[in-house]
């Protein structure tokens, strides 16, 4: 099996050269070129040691790199798990290479910046900036940059009041403002045409994944249980049946930040590791209720204190993690899977020669 990224043979091969040697990371790249004029670039074999079975959590830790505090810290980490994919991912180009390596560093802060108030039905954002109408969704007021309002509505300020989203609604947000940014540098038509497109209508759910993103390994081909890379978009499952049933509680959407770390959106000075989010969706099998109306409701204050209960107690804790830290089931199958999920979703490509995600607004035209 070939691990790593391929990419054509051209002479973009320095600039990524430059990169790598800007970070300190040269030394353990490994690149071939293969048969079919391909350049395939992966980690050395002592690199990959760093990550035994593809395990991407403990990476920073290994070489102390502090990617919480360094942007550089945050682009080696981002690099090294990337080259060492299980499943070769294809770039058209080291320029499309480079700017996706910058997408998921936008991710990754972007995420980290994200508060929000968690609601799976109000609808609010900063009104100097969007307004709402069913038909349309959240656009922007004429004359409103996007990228600009998507950080007021996401990143509040001291004092600010916090929005009300869905997470994954969140996450498109987070996405769609880290490609902004790099379109801005990278492909100016392209922030353009997302500036038009969120004036008139927004696009979101399938529609957004369609357009912006693409899902690496399937529930037959998983992706290793802990490879993951900064800026990763990953949906944590709630097996549960009984409380699925309580909208917004099917699972949970998150960003892979780095350093071991998903993302907190409702708290984002509590930053969850792989452990802390398998107890979060555990307990909510047993803070679902019904409401005076029969729907089901959660109790998030009863989570927190399960969580923090089970937390103190190893046994409890281990127990609930061995029953939760497994390969989820399929869509409305409740056979004993957990809550990890098989695959990672990314962004498609973004820059002018290779832009998909053009592509993808031109489809909606049609």
């Amino acid at each position: 099996m070939q691990i790593g990224v391929r990419i054509p043979v051209c002479s973009e091969l320095p600039m990524l050269q430059q990169e790598w040697q800007r970070l300190g990371i040269e030394i353990h790249v490994a690149s071939v070129q293969t048969d079919d004029d391909s350049l395939h670039l992966s980690l050395t074999a002592e690199a990959q040691t760093w990550m035994p079975d593809f395990d991407t959590l403990a990476l920073a830790a290994t070489l102390k790199l502090s990617v919480n505090d360094s942007d550089d810290d945050l682009l080696r980490e981002i690099w090294l798990t990337l080259l060492n994919s299980p499943l070769a991912l294809e770039f058209p180009s080291a320029e499309e290479l480079i700017s996706s390596v910058n997408i998921r560093r936008n991710i990754a802060r972007n995420a980290t910046s994200t508060c929000l108030n968690f609601h799976t039905t109000a609808v609010e954002r900063p009104n100097d900036c969007w307004c709402y109408s069913e038909d349309t969704g959240f656009v922007l007021i004429p004359g409103s940059p996007l990228i600009e309002s998507l950080r007021k509505a996401c990143q509040p300020k001291l004092d600010d009041p916090l929005y009300s989203f869905s997470c994954y609604r969140a996450t498109e947000y987070v996405i769609l403002l880290s490609i902004a940014e790099e379109a801005r540098q990278r492909h100016p038509k392209l922030l353009q045409r997302l500036q038009e497109q969120w004036e008139t209508k927004a696009i979101a759910s399938r529609r957004f994944h369609d357009v912006f993103m693409n899902e690496v390994g399937t529930l037959e081909q998983p992706l290793p249980m802990h490879y993951y890379v900064p800026g990763d978009r990953v949906w944590f499952r709630n097996p549960d049946e009984p409380s699925e049933d309580a909208t917004g509680y099917e699972g949970s959407w998150v960003f892979y930040l780095g350093g071991g770390l998903f993302s907190n959106f409702w708290k984002c000075d509590q930053a969850f590791t792989v452990l802390t989010k398998c107890i979060e969706i555990y307990h909510w099998r047993e803070s679902a209720f019904q409401d005076a109306e029969g729907e089901m409701q959660m109790d998030e204050t009863k989570v927190e204190q399960l969580v923090e209960k089970t937390l103190a107690d190893p046994v409890a804790c281990a127990k609930i993690y061995e029953l939760m830290h497994r390969m989820r089931d399929p869509l409305n199958v409740y056979a004993g899977g957990g809550c990890m999920d098989a695959t990672r979703e990314t962004t498609k490509f973004v820059t002018a020669t290779h832009g998909d995600i053009i592509k993808g607004l031109d489809a909606l035209l049609v």
